[in-house]
């Protein structure tokens, strides 16, 4: 049943905005980046930060490469990345970059072994912050406004619910109509009102709620924690295989349409409002890379950006991010304040160096102050005192300017505080010759 869904899929099948954004055309396409390998990017996530990270998801010809994050530019151009640590490569595998926390952190949404991380930007550290049973297939996140993480399951009809601070998931919401069998629940978002959930799913394999080759949208309000009363939105057409979605101020819907090729607008009241391209199938977007399995839309500016995998054809000239005008602006990502796992450690500052001239090192974290303190006693028996500070910096390599003169042994004091008001302080002796 599984395996022929696949081939009837198959066979239907305050950011930084560019500046000619007003100058685009609705539906105006350009290619952003070639996502390298291992490819597969199911999803581009946009940062607060104005960056786009998107995570390798599922070789489907199998690989035994462990799975990146890359990290883009507004523009494209590809700054760093990252490869996830602890994969069960014997296994299929990849990893989605889902959100990030209230700390600019990203969480990590990883196949095998199926679990949410948080990763460092600065550090790269990657930690833990939720286990989920085998079997699952944590896909898509969406904050809830107590600090609640809410995560789509692509291999069974479950909703979760990793409480505030991380730990064990919760089955928040379990519903036959979520039965995609292979197929199965996909994007998931927080609607305007920050109190109803919309969660896509991408077939109706399971049968409960139909067609078993049509999508859907749900609505699912978060009543006082509990679940409430789960409605149809929209109804896909078949074959579609509806996935990722990016929500408009006005209440619009864009949703990436994986097996034909497409993204859907949707109204606010469910009504479909039209489709680009109108033709399904082709994929042919006016851009030099055709939409080929997009899987997700995220908003930046007035544009969407989206991942494609090249689920089917396996193209790795199609694995890329796009940038689709739709002259609207997205509805901002809720992140709430104790997003994230709490943080108990204060900033640690390494990589020390004095040039007489600046001060250089790295900071494993953003911090609200950093403050640096240079005292020398002089020959006549004085003492002479340089200082700096700075708010706002890190995480990551920073220098600053820190004149260390006239020469002599310098006792330099270097101290840190981060957002949760943890502290960090290093002593240093410094000679100056």
């Amino acid at each position: 049943m599984r395996r022929g869904l696949l081939l009837v899929l198959a066979a239907g099948a305050a950011l930084i905005v560019p500046a000619a954004a007003a100058e685009r055309d609705k539906w105006d396409t350009k290619v952003l980046a070639i996502v390298p390998k291992p490819g597969y990017p199911a999803h581009a996530y946009v940062h607060p930060n104005g960056r786009i990270y998107a995570g390798t998801y599922d070789n489907t010809s199998g690989d035994s490469v462990a799975s990146r994050v890359f990290e883009y530019q507004a523009d494209g151009t590809l700054l760093r990345s990252w490869v996830v640590k602890g994969q069960d490569l014997s296994q299929p595998h990849g990893v989605q970059a889902a959100t990030s926390d209230a700390h600019g952190r990203l969480v990590l949404l990883d196949k095998s072994p199926p679990r949410a991380l948080v990763l460092e930007r600065g550090s790269g550290r990657q930690v833990q912050y939720a286990e989920f049973p085998p079997g699952s297939i944590p896909n898509y996140a969406a904050w809830g406004p107590d600090g609640s993480v809410y995560v789509t399951d692509y291999g069974q009809p479950i909703i979760w619910r990793v409480p505030p601070g991380g730990g064990e998931p919760k089955a928040w919401l379990t519903d036959d109509r979520l039965d995609g069998g292979e197929f199965g629940t996909t994007g998931i978002a927080l609607a305007a009102d920050r109190k109803t959930l919309l969660i896509a799913t991408q077939s109706e394999a399971g049968g409960a709620a139909g067609n078993p080759s049509t999508g859907r949208l749900w609505k699912v309000p978060i009543d006082g924690g509990e679940p409430g009363e789960m409605e149809e939105l929209w109804q896909s057409r078949p074959v579609d295989g509806p996935d990722g979605f990016a929500v408009a101020r006005s209440g619009n819907i864009y949703i990436a349409l994986l097996a034909v090729n497409q993204i859907a607008a949707i109204g606010p009241d469910g009504a479909e409002i039209e489709r680009f391209p109108q033709q399904p199938g082709t994929g042919e977007n006016g851009s030099e890379v055709p939409f080929d399995s997009p899987s997700s839309a995220r908003f930046l500016g007035t544009s969407l950006i989206v991942a494609q995998q090249s689920y089917f054809m396996g193209d790795p000239s199609h694995q890329a991010i796009l940038d689709v005008e739709v002259g609207e602006r997205g509805l901002p990502e809720l992140i709430p304040a104790n997003a994230g796992p709490r943080d108990t450690e204060g900033p640690r500052i390494t990589r020390i160096r004095f040039t007489g001239k600046r001060l250089r090192f790295k900071l494993s974290e953003k911090t609200t102050v950093f403050k640096a303190v240079g005292r020398l006693r002089t020959a006549s028996g004085g003492h002479r005192r340089v200082s700096i500070r700075a708010h706002g910096y890190g995480p990551g390599r920073a220098s600053l300017p820190f004149k260390l003169e006239p020469k002599g042994r310098w006792r330099v004091k270097i101290r840190a505080r981060d957002v949760a008001g943890h502290r960090a302080r290093v002593r240093r002796t410094v000679r100056i010759d």
